[in-house]
């Protein structure tokens, strides 16, 4: 199932190792987490291929990504012997 991308923000890139953005907080207060008693927002930042009508060529989308709940493997259930006598003699 494919989600909506949330666009928060945008830049520009300034050289091969440095880029400038702006994030749009009201677009990202709903995606804060909390760990360890630390708050943070994963972001997705993307290089376009072509900058926009305003030069901007950095897009910044909230990274929505979760793993998959990994479901413990059902125990195979072993064959219960039969009480009895199954002797072949």
């Amino acid at each position: 199932m494919s989600e909506k991308t949330i666009y928060c923000g945008s830049g520009k890139k300034q050289s091969e190792t440095w880029l400038k953005a702006t994030i749009n907080i009201d677009k990202i207060q709903d995606h804060i987490e909390e760990f360890k008693g630390h708050k943070f927002v994963r972001l997705n930042i993307n290089i376009k291929d072509e900058a926009d009508d305003y030069g901007k060529d950095v897009s910044l989308s909230v990274d929505k990504w979760q793993p998959e709940e990994q479901t413990a493997p059902a125990k195979q259930e072993q064959p219960k012997e039969e009480e009895g006598d199954d002797l072949p003699f």
